[in-house]
């Protein structure tokens, strides 16, 4: 069975959308990262990873341009990869992009779209968590 631990938002300022969720849900900063692709901070509150992103370049992975905030993904943790990417596109779900790996705070994994194109990450680790888990 897969489960729910990641969900990404785009906001235009990572400082102040972080320290948001810190101060009103007391999320803990796990870790930041600055890539070619998109900057990120990722808070988490021992269960879900909440990753903030933001994409000064206005390209990357950017959605509805530089301003907008709002939903960009959420990812699973499945027992199995292969046979989750099987079902995936069985059920009208298509291979979106790999997450390259190598950049300190970034956690690679594998996305897809949706039926509708609503993008999602299946990996086989967990992301990025405080160590405070409930």
């Amino acid at each position: 069975m897969a489960k729910l631990r990641h969900l990404a938002l785009q906001v235009p300022d990572l400082e102040k959308a972080a320290k948001f969720y810190e101060d009103v849900f007391e999320f803990d900063r796990v870790t930041k990262a600055e890539t070619p692709i998109g900057d990120a901070i990722m808070l988490s509150d021992g269960v879900m990873n909440l990753t903030l992103l933001s994409f000064p370049d206005g390209e990357g992975g950017q959605i509805n341009g530089p301003d907008w905030a709002g939903l960009h993904h959420m990812g699973f943790i499945v027992d199995d990869k292969e046979e989750t990417a099987k079902r995936i596109e069985a059920n009208g779900g298509k291979f979106f992009m790999e997450l390259p790996g190598g950049y300190e705070g970034v956690d690679a994994e594998t996305k897809y779209r949706d039926n509708h194109g609503i993008v999602f990450d299946v990996s086989e680790h967990d992301w990025s968590q405080s160590s405070r888990g409930d």
